[in-house]
């Protein structure tokens, strides 16, 4: 049975329930995330402060963010933030969660991804 977290207000999957093919991925909402969701999808950002493929993610991301209307990026401190690193399962940086409107993760990825890939992962948030 998958373990599960409140944080905020919303109800977080642990480890090991990777949301698969037609079971809802967790929600997270601002309050967790600690900025405003995108209307259409949301690129969430895990990072440390010495991570060279962090930086380059995050320059990745805000570009797509800025290209489709709707979507929002939002980088998180990996250390300031342990509780929701933990209880989403996060084990390195950078791992960027794709969230769809509502807020539920829709993808999952771990290290620098490509332009290309990040607009094709949001084809399955939007």
């Amino acid at each position: 049975m998958p373990r599960t977290r409140r944080i905020g207000g919303a109800l977080v999957r642990g480890q090991g329930d990777d949301g698969g093919p037609g079971t809802p991925g967790p929600h997270l909402g601002a309050a967790d995330l600690g900025a405003e969701l995108g209307s259409r999808a949301t690129l969430v950002q895990f990072s440390s402060a010495f991570c060279a493929p962090c930086r380059a993610t995050r320059r990745v991301l805000g570009e797509v963010a800025r290209m489709v209307p709707g979507v929002a990026h939002v980088e998180i401190d990996a250390e300031a933030r342990l509780e929701l690193v933990r209880a989403l399962g996060v084990q390195k940086t950078p791992t960027v969660l794709v969230l769809d409107g509502d807020g539920r993760v829709v993808r999952r990825a771990v290290g620098q991804p490509r332009k290309a890939d990040v607009i094709a992962a949001l084809g399955e948030a939007v």
